[in-house]
């Protein structure tokens, strides 16, 4: 599984033109997500999010986590995560799941999401053409993949 974490002041997405989630001061997520992943995965990558100290304090250093700042999560399913671009120039993702695999845990993640953050999260709507906008507090930008752990 593989997550992006954006630090964002605000951040929405819109499906054929309409607003389907939207937060102010918060992450803005991309997860992408592989056949081998586990509830595990799910579990280990919530509980980062949650508890990663990327807001800063008063004093200007990243110290503070999302539940210090009282922000929110907007999570957006994207497969192309997992895009492999080792041969030629048209990226192959036959290592993001299949949507078989991939909406179950996609599904689990926001309840995982929601359980550890205890609050509703916002989404994305899986495999749609979504149109997603974000003022990038920082820039704050973090990579974590539940196959490095490291």
């Amino acid at each position: 599984m593989r997550v992006i974490i954006q630090r964002v002041s605000e951040a929405a997405v819109r499906i054929n033109g309409q607003v389907k989630g939207q937060i102010g001061t918060g992450l803005l997520l991309l997860a992408g997500f592989t056949g081998s992943d586990t509830e595990e995965d799910l579990a280990w990558i919530s509980k980062k999010i949650v508890q990663m100290r990327i807001f800063n304090d008063a004093d200007g250093k990243m110290n503070l986590s999302l539940q210090d700042v009282a922000g929110n999560i907007l999570l957006i399913s994207q497969f192309t995560l997992y895009a492999n671009t080792k041969k030629g120039n048209r990226p192959s993702y036959i290592n993001a799941a299949p949507p078989a695999i991939a909406i179950p845990l996609y599904e689990k993640f926001i309840a995982q999401l929601e359980t550890e953050f205890g609050k509703s999260i916002q989404t994305g709507e899986f495999g749609a053409d979504m149109k997603v906008s974000l003022l990038n507090d920082g820039p704050v930008t973090i990579i974590l993949d539940s196959q490095q752990r490291d």
